[in-house]
């Protein structure tokens, strides 16, 4: 069973920018999907963006211009930088894996708050 520790949650004010990561275990990480979850207090979990093993990246509308996903195959990473944070984007954020369902990890907090 694949290991997602999340890092780089945080409390910012609304305007700033935060770069979470998450560190997958395993040996072929390359040939999974990837993706970042969030979920907000009251809220179902969405989507927010998802990169595959070859790089194509797709992105909820909410954050579309504002975040951007990447990996590092060589170091079994997945990035999400956000930028022009808004109180919306609040939630718990969770690095995800495909492998027919999608695994999730233990989330980070994002706050967005002035």
């Amino acid at each position: 069973q694949v290991q997602l520790v999340e890092s780089g949650g945080g409390l910012v004010q609304p305007g700033e920018s935060l770069r979470l990561s998450c560190a997958a275990s395993g040996r072929i990480f390359s040939v999974y999907a990837m993706g970042w979850y969030r979920q907000a207090p009251g809220k179902q979990r969405e989507l927010v963006a998802r990169i595959s093993s070859g790089g194509t990246t797709n992105y909820a509308d909410s954050v579309k211009g504002r975040f951007t996903i990447s990996r590092d195959n060589t170091k079994n990473m997945v990035y999400l930088q956000m930028n022009s944070l808004k109180p919306e984007d609040t939630a718990v954020y969770y690095c995800a894996r495909y492998n027919g369902l999608w695994e999730w990890g233990q989330g980070t907090q994002v706050t967005v708050s002035s």
